[in-house]
């Protein structure tokens, strides 16, 4: 079963932040619904483990994904293949970024996604609808990360120090 989806998002923060963002797997991954662990095989190259539920069926899948057609601060691809008990999926999805001030970037963003096996047997309009809930789920994660105040981020990382030592 194939699906298609793209979209646009504003976000707060200079491209250059939003590059560095996208190309940290890392930190990608922790937007990620269902995300359990990720293996970084090579600066585009990377495995990581997603568990997923849509309807009464869940599976955990392991994707192998690698960046391709990286262009600096402005572009980048990847390519993705994950498997699971009895089903699998392969994911194409590149992205766009544009400046619309030193403070503010549009990323244009399209996704294929070609599902098999039991989780395709769910019906179209579950799995999109889902997919589609996913989505939004990531990119609310995502826009958060990036637009909150640097003194934000950093307070949440520094642990206060006792009285006294």
């Amino acid at each position: 079963m194939a699906l298609h989806f793209e979209g646009t998002q504003q976000i707060k923060a200079p491209q250059e932040k939003v590059w560095q963002f996208v190309l940290d797997p890392n930190k990608v991954a922790e937007c990620a619904p269902g995300f359990k662990s990720m293996e970084i095989l090579a600066d585009d190259h990377f495995k990581p483990t997603l568990a997923v539920g849509i309807g009464a069926v869940k599976a955990t899948f392991t994707f192998d994904v690698q960046l391709e057609d990286v262009q600096p601060q402005t572009h980048a691809a990847m390519r993705g293949r994950g498997n699971a008990a009895g089903s699998a999926v392969d994911l194409k999805a590149a992205m766009d970024l544009k400046p619309v001030s030193e403070s503010e970037t549009t990323m244009d963003w399209t996704a294929d996604v070609n599902v098999s096996g039991t989780i395709a047997s769910v019906g179209a309009r579950l799995l999109e609808g889902t997919a589609r809930k996913l989505t939004a789920q990531f990119f609310d994660c995502f826009r958060q990360k990036l637009e909150a105040p640097e003194e934000a981020r950093i307070s949440e990382v520094q642990t206060p120090e006792t009285p006294g030592t």
